[in-house]
């Protein structure tokens, strides 16, 4: 787990399927960027327990500037959704595993995508400094967002990251694209003063 200085509420867990692409990438990502405010971490429905970010992912992520180094792969559980202020799932089936397994996480869960949209066209000025409470109204502020003129996906697997595991180098760059943009977004809110 990245950021492990952040305590309470402070908490963003991303949820994909095997937990050695997506979802790693979106932690790694946040977590450079977000540096100890944060503790951010990645779980997977299916995950194959104790395995590396997957070599493509890797080395996408190595460009970046961004360590995958002492990553491994770890199966959602019940308590890792609860501790989390956020969680950001990687598609609607990965969204709707985590409301199952915690129906109270409804108000703090989205899909990654879904999220970077919310925020993109949400009011964000006058958020709390403290990393928890800023989650909590990213949160409420993101659900709000939903009645706002581009709150909607126009599609609904538009909410969805493509899953590049074990496909080609095409798949690949749209899955690092679908993550990329909502992972900017998400930080800029995260970090804005």
């Amino acid at each position: 787990m990245s950021g492990a200085g952040a305590v309470g509420g402070a908490r963003i867990l991303a949820v994909c399927t095997g937990n050695i692409c997506r979802s790693p990438a979106v932690e790694r990502l946040l977590a450079a960027a977000v540096g100890d405010a944060y503790a951010v971490s990645s779980a997977g429905t299916g995950a194959l327990v104790g395995s590396p970010v997957d070599a493509p992912v890797a080395a996408l992520l190595a460009e970046a500037g961004v360590a995958t180094e002492g990553f491994a792969s770890r199966q959602l559980t019940a308590a890792m959704v609860r501790e989390a202020g956020l969680v950001v799932a990687l598609t609607r089936e990965h969204r709707a595993a985590v409301v199952k397994l915690v129906p109270g996480a409804l108000r703090s869960t989205f899909t990654l995508r879904e999220l970077g949209r919310l925020l993109s066209v949400a009011d964000l000025a006058g958020l709390p400094e403290d990393p928890a409470e800023r989650l909590a109204e990213l949160a409420a502020r993101a659900r709000a967002a939903r009645a706002l003129p581009g709150g909607r996906a126009t599609v609904p697997a538009d909410d969805d990251v493509v899953d590049p595991y074990r496909r080609d180098a095409a798949v690949l760059a749209r899955s690092w694209a679908e993550l990329s943009e909502p992972v900017a977004v998400l930080r800029e809110a995260l970090l804005a003063r």
